[in-house]
């Protein structure tokens, strides 16, 4: 890893405020879209580029803000990498956001979380705090070789329950869904099953996979390593197009959301982005005196 000062930490899109912490990943997700060449990383992916003024940046932009706002980080880089041990950047944010009263919504899929437990039932308690948790395949084994270096997705639905008995809110983010390898029917309802039993507040999803330069390249490069001959299938049915649906996106959308509204657990992208932006009503009010 190395360390930079940056400019400023906190975006706004769209009227959603985000932060990123760190700059790449060391997770190893095979199909991961950081990497994608679009994003400009002047350094090799592995070498976290860590934003070390981070907390300052972040408690000057919150001091002056007038209304408090839902803050979101891990779209881009997960902030609870193995360098968060050491570093606490994520903590000490996630400090300030609770001294100010804002809310956050967390994305990871590492078990590192829990650490912060504490804090983001704090946060919960006084603003709001949802925890988002990345779920690709139940198979443990298939678990290992897509997403290499961070915790089994049983683990991580094991931090989902562990939320829900704070009472801190989760959504799930069912992606990417691996064309030929993840695909079924068995492995989508049983994560659906688990989101269910954990009491998931919603779940976002595609039933498929993007790939474009840089990204594209990592892909099947470990597809040659884990699965010989699947990128030759790859290549044949979508050439290199973005966007890869799986060929088995019908039946297992019409499975996902019969699922989700049986279960009352929010189904579209839509509902559950404005769900992770609400802020409650009484504490932006309170926040304007």
């Amino acid at each position: 890893m190395h360390f930079v000062d940056a400019k400023g930490i906190l975006t706004n899109s769209g009227g959603r405020c985000g932060m990123n912490l760190y700059r790449g990943c060391t997770h190893g997700c095979i199909y991961c879209d950081s990497r994608s060449r679009c994003y400009q990383f002047t350094h090799p992916f592995e070498d976290v580029e860590v934003k070390r003024n981070a907390p300052e940046l972040l408690e000057k932009a919150l001091r002056t803000k007038r209304r408090p706002c839902m803050i979101g980080t891990g779209a881009m880089s997960d902030p609870y990498m193995p360098c968060e041990e050491q570093l606490g950047l994520t903590r000490r944010c996630l400090e300030i956001i609770l001294k100010y009263g804002f809310g956050a919504a967390v994305q990871t899929k590492s078990d590192r979380i829990l650490r912060d437990i504490d804090l983001l039932d704090a946060i919960n308690r006084k603003a709001k705090c949802v925890v988002q948790m990345t779920l690709t395949t139940y198979d443990d084994a298939l678990c290992r070789l897509v997403e290499p270096h961070v915790c089994s997705t049983r683990r991580r639905i094991e931090v989902l329950e562990q939320m829900q008995a704070r009472g801190i809110p989760t959504v799930v983010w069912l992606t990417p869904v691996l064309p030929f390898l993840n695909d079924t029917e068995e492995n989508i309802r049983l994560i659906l099953e688990a989101c269910a039993r954990v009491g998931v507040r919603g779940i976002i999803c595609w039933m498929g996979l993007t790939l474009r330069e840089g990204d594209r390249e990592y892909y099947y490069a470990a597809l040659d390593r884990h699965f010989p001959g699947l990128k030759a299938r790859y290549i044949a049915r979508y050439g290199n197009a973005y966007e890869l649906p799986s060929p088995n996106a019908a039946a297992l959308y019409a499975l996902f959301h019969s699922f989700c509204r049986e279960h009352g657990i929010l189904d579209t992208p839509d509902d559950c982005f404005a769900y992770l932006n609400e802020f409650p009503k009484r504490y932006e009010q309170m926040g304007m005196f």
